[in-house]
Protein backbone atom coordinates (compact mmCIF):
# COMPACT_ATOMS: atom_id res chain seq x y z
CA UNK A 1 0.00 0.00 0.00
CA UNK A 2 1.44 3.56 -0.64
CA UNK A 3 2.27 5.77 2.13
CA UNK A 4 -0.12 8.45 1.28
CA UNK A 5 -2.95 6.24 1.43
CA UNK A 6 -1.59 4.61 4.51
CA UNK A 7 -1.73 8.17 5.68
CA UNK A 8 -5.21 9.25 4.46
CA UNK A 9 -6.25 6.19 6.23
CA UNK A 10 -5.11 7.38 9.38
CA UNK A 11 -6.36 11.00 9.32
CA UNK A 12 -9.58 10.23 8.24
CA UNK A 13 -9.93 7.46 11.21
CA UNK A 14 -8.48 10.18 13.70
CA UNK A 15 -11.02 12.39 12.03
CA UNK A 16 -14.09 10.38 12.78
CA UNK A 17 -12.76 9.84 16.04
CA UNK A 18 -12.12 13.06 17.15
CA UNK A 19 -15.15 14.67 15.99
CA UNK A 20 -18.07 11.52 16.40
CA UNK A 21 -18.27 11.99 12.28
CA UNK A 22 -20.11 10.40 9.53
CA UNK A 23 -19.01 8.40 6.96
CA UNK A 24 -20.71 11.51 4.84
CA UNK A 25 -19.23 14.21 7.03
CA UNK A 26 -16.05 13.11 6.46
CA UNK A 27 -15.86 12.07 2.61
CA UNK A 28 -16.88 15.66 2.43
CA UNK A 29 -13.46 16.80 5.32
CA UNK A 30 -11.21 15.13 3.18
CA UNK A 31 -12.31 15.65 -0.62
CA UNK A 32 -12.93 11.72 -1.10
CA UNK A 33 -16.02 9.51 -1.89
CA UNK A 34 -18.12 7.51 1.07
CA UNK A 35 -16.64 4.29 -0.46
CA UNK A 36 -13.42 5.57 -0.39
CA UNK A 37 -13.63 6.32 3.62
CA UNK A 38 -15.52 3.19 4.22
CA UNK A 39 -12.63 1.20 2.67
CA UNK A 40 -10.07 3.04 3.99
CA UNK A 41 -11.25 2.39 7.91
CA UNK A 42 -12.81 -0.97 7.41
CA UNK A 43 -9.79 -2.71 5.31
CA UNK A 44 -6.97 -0.66 4.80
CA UNK A 45 -6.59 0.12 8.17
CA UNK A 46 -7.27 -2.73 9.65
CA UNK A 47 -3.40 -3.54 8.35
CA UNK A 48 -2.23 -0.62 9.17
CA UNK A 49 -3.36 0.13 12.99
CA UNK A 50 -6.43 -2.76 14.07
CA UNK A 51 -6.56 -0.52 16.89
CA UNK A 52 -7.39 2.90 15.51
CA UNK A 53 -9.37 1.02 12.81
CA UNK A 54 -11.51 -0.77 15.77
CA UNK A 55 -12.14 3.07 17.53
CA UNK A 56 -13.11 4.54 13.91
CA UNK A 57 -15.53 1.83 13.49
CA UNK A 58 -17.28 2.02 17.18
CA UNK A 59 -18.21 5.39 15.93
CA UNK A 60 -19.57 4.71 12.31
CA UNK A 61 -21.32 1.94 13.90
CA UNK A 62 -23.07 4.04 16.35
CA UNK A 63 -23.86 6.92 13.64
CA UNK A 64 -25.05 3.74 11.40
CA UNK A 65 -27.64 3.27 14.18
CA UNK A 66 -29.00 6.57 15.09
CA UNK A 67 -29.21 7.43 10.91
CA UNK A 68 -32.66 6.96 11.12
CA UNK A 69 -33.19 8.90 13.95
CA UNK A 70 -31.06 12.24 11.83
CA UNK A 71 -33.02 11.57 8.66
CA UNK A 72 -36.09 11.97 11.17
CA UNK A 73 -35.32 15.02 12.60
CA UNK A 74 -33.82 16.42 9.09
CA UNK A 75 -36.96 15.90 7.24
CA UNK A 76 -38.74 17.54 10.45
CA UNK A 77 -36.47 20.48 10.38
CA UNK A 78 -37.35 21.09 6.67
CA UNK A 79 -41.13 21.46 6.69
CA UNK A 80 -40.57 23.44 9.43
CA UNK A 81 -38.67 25.49 7.50
CA UNK A 82 -40.66 25.37 4.35
CA UNK A 83 -43.89 25.70 6.06
CA UNK A 84 -43.30 27.36 9.08
CA UNK A 85 -44.32 26.17 12.72
CA UNK A 86 -47.23 23.45 11.51
CA UNK A 87 -46.00 20.52 13.77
Amino acid sequence: MKDYIEERAIGIANYIIENNATVRQTAKAYGVSKSTVHKDVTERLMQVNPALASEARKVLDLNKSERHIRGGLATKEKYLHQHGNLV
